[in-house]
């Protein structure tokens, strides 16, 4: 129950307080800490009378020994009674207590739940970049500074506020017990602190830097090693692991460099450190017996400044490698920032309403485009889709066929004109609720590493499994989705398909794509390369269940196979961004232009049609 208790202190799935977390490393620690601080504020009190509780324990042991100098007293219990007991609940009450909380609100509050927290909402964040954000970098880069921040923007916030109280309290309590037993034994530790936090000075901001090179090349072999995984057929089709291994120890060999020039400056600030310990264990120990020999001090604080400095030494080393651990982190958060904190570039626009989508008419008014890059991929392009009309969109690669389509879909936004969809701008509407209005099946279909139910269940989370399966005869994919399994044991709709469906052919993958529209039946279908993946017999045994699905529909079909959508109400033809033809297959034949050439190449340039 108290474990419990401790657990639930923080919410980890809360929202995040603002759109974009900062991009700067401060303003972005405050950001996080600021939704947890009751937990840090609780720890910040604990940890003072934590350490002012180690502190007393020396003073203790002085007075002790002060105590029991002399002869023997068989009253030494009765005498000092008071005094010992209260010794006694220091020690063995107040002690754990306090550092029994340190480690609740350290191992059940702040560690498993701001970490949480923090990569919840970073993930909540990333996954709203665009297409071309994940484009450009690994998956597995991504990934990995997502996890890594949250440990790293914890461990450094803990460790700081662990380290701060430490420091003060043995400093300024040391510094005053000193004091009491003789001004002159503060004077090796007053020199000592000014050294100390001179190396300090010297030498964290270096390992800063170098932890941020580091922490990037670590990064970069992570994505390395991910990328060649996903793609590892790729690589056994090419036979080339012997180039996947020299490509991942470039890798390695820079991660390594950049660690160890790291850990150089760990290894400096170690040595200096330790002589500097070394300096004040000497002086304040030969100090303190000097004093004592001129009886200037007792016995027992002779103990006492030699067990507090002892402690000290220990302590610095411990607090040498939290201040390196801190900086480290840092540096990790850092890196972190160059892939979380990037702005988004297609974004909602505040209160944006959900878009209606009644009849289905979709208008291109002067759209352009050129992915950020000079010259325009779409240039003034002007076209209109009636309500229910289906038109087949053609031209050589690099025209500008499925630029088109993701602009619609606004995975990328206009850079010019606008797109309507019965009279909305899809700019003003949610991201969300256009793409739910558009059923789009891909040439190169994608699965989620789950089941196929839930591959399915995408489409339409809240589909009735008689829907389901109507979905699936109509794809025909009900002949083999009974027949798989996984090395789970798992069979039919719970199978697993693997990273991206690789455990599926082409075809199943395709169809399980079509089947997963099917279920989603939404106003508006998009068919890039739709049945590009399927053998004849299958693509004509689907090709009634798509003219199904097409009826009622706003459809836009891109075909390579020309044969697929000649029988389209309206084809455009598409070169380097403009519209140069429009019309049925028979009017485009007649006008022997682009579209003509591109039909003669297929039937009478391959297969010696007339």
């Amino acid at each position: 129950m108290l474990y419990r208790r401790f657990e639930k202190l923080i919410d980890i799935f809360r929202e995040a307080p603002s759109e974009a977390p900062p991009s700067t490393v401060w303003p972005f620690y405050l950001y996080y800490l600021r939704q947890v601080w009751p937990s840090f504020l609780a720890l910040l009190f604990v940890g003072l009378f934590a350490a002012l509780i180690e502190v007393a324990m020396f003073g203790y042991l002085s007075r002790i020994i002060d105590l029991a100098q002399g002869m023997p007293n068989a009253n030494f219990f009765s005498d000092h009674q008071a005094e010992l007991i209260w010794m006694l609940v220091v020690v063995l009450l107040l002690r754990p207590l306090f550092f029994g909380l340190h480690d609740l609100l350290v191992h059940q509050t702040i560690s498993p739940g701001m970490t949480s927290m923090i990569r919840w909402q970073n993930h909540s964040y990333v996954l709203k970049q665009s297409l071309n954000f994940f484009q450009s970098d690994f998956a597995g880069r991504i990934a990995q500074r997502i996890m890594q921040t949250g440990n790293s923007l914890r461990d450094s916030a803990v460790q700081a506020v662990d380290a701060l109280w430490h420091v003060l309290i043995y400093a300024i309590s040391s510094l005053v017990l000193f004091a009491e037993a003789d001004w002159r034994l503060m004077l090796p530790l007053l020199v000592w602190i000014g050294c100390y936090i001179a190396a300090l000075y010297y030498f964290v901001p270096r390992v800063k830097a170098r932890s941020v090179i580091s922490s990037d090349a670590r990064s970069k072999l992570m994505g390395r090693i991910v990328d060649g995984y996903t793609n590892i057929a790729t690589l056994k089709l090419f036979a080339h692991t012997d180039y996947e291994q020299q490509y991942a120890r470039e890798a390695i060999s820079e991660q390594t460099e950049k660690t160890q020039l790291a850990a150089r400056v760990i290894t400096s600030m170690d040595v200096v450190i330790t002589t500097l310990n070394g300096l004040l264990v000497v002086t304040t120990t030969g100090l303190a017996l000097w004093l004592w020999s001129h009886s200037l001090i007792t016995v027992g604080a002779i103990a006492l400044a030699t067990g507090l400095v002892i402690r000290i030494v220990n302590m610095s080393g411990w607090i040498m490698w939290v201040v390196n651990g801190i900086f480290e982190n840092i540096g990790m958060v850092q890196d972190g920032l160059q892939t979380i904190a990037q702005p988004v570039s297609v974004t909602d626009k505040p209160q944006a309403p959900a878009l209606k989508v009644s009849r289905g008419a979709v208008r291109f008014d002067n759209v352009g485009f050129n992915y950020g890059k000079g010259g325009k991929v779409i240039d003034g392009l002007n076209l209109d889709i009636r309500p229910g009309e289906k038109i087949g969109l053609i031209g050589p690669s690099g025209a500008g066929k499925s630029t088109l389509v993701n602009l619609l879909l606004r995975l990328y936004d206009v850079e010019s004109g606008r797109i309507l969809i019965d009279g909305q701008n899809i700019a003003d509407v949610n991201q969300a609720s256009l793409r739910a209005q558009i059923g789009m099946i891909t040439q190169d279909t994608s699965l989620l590493h789950r089941s196929i139910r839930d591959n399915l269940l995408y489409g339409r989370p809240d589909a009735s499994e008689d829907a389901v399966w109507e979905a699936v005869r109509g794809a025909r994919a009900d002949d083999f989705i009974a027949q798989l399994s996984d090395s789970q044991g798992r069979t039919g709709f719970d199978a697993h398909v693997g990273e991206r469906g690789v455990k599926l052919s082409g075809g199943q993958r395709q169809r399980i794509a079509i089947a997963r529209v099917l279920l989603k039946n939404a106003p508006i279908l998009i068919m890039d390369e739709a049945t590009s993946a399927l053998d004849s017999e299958v693509e004509a045994a689907i090709q009634e269940s798509l003219e199904t699905l097409m009826q009622g529909k706003t459809v836009i079909a891109i075909a390579h196979r020309l044969s697929t959508i000649a029988r389209m109400d309206r084809l455009v033809v598409l070169d380097k961004g403009h519209i140069v033809e429009s019309g049925t297959h028979a009017e485009l034949l007649a006008q022997q232009g682009l579209y003509a050439r591109l039909w003669h190449h297929q039937t009478g340039g391959f297969v010696g049609v007339d």
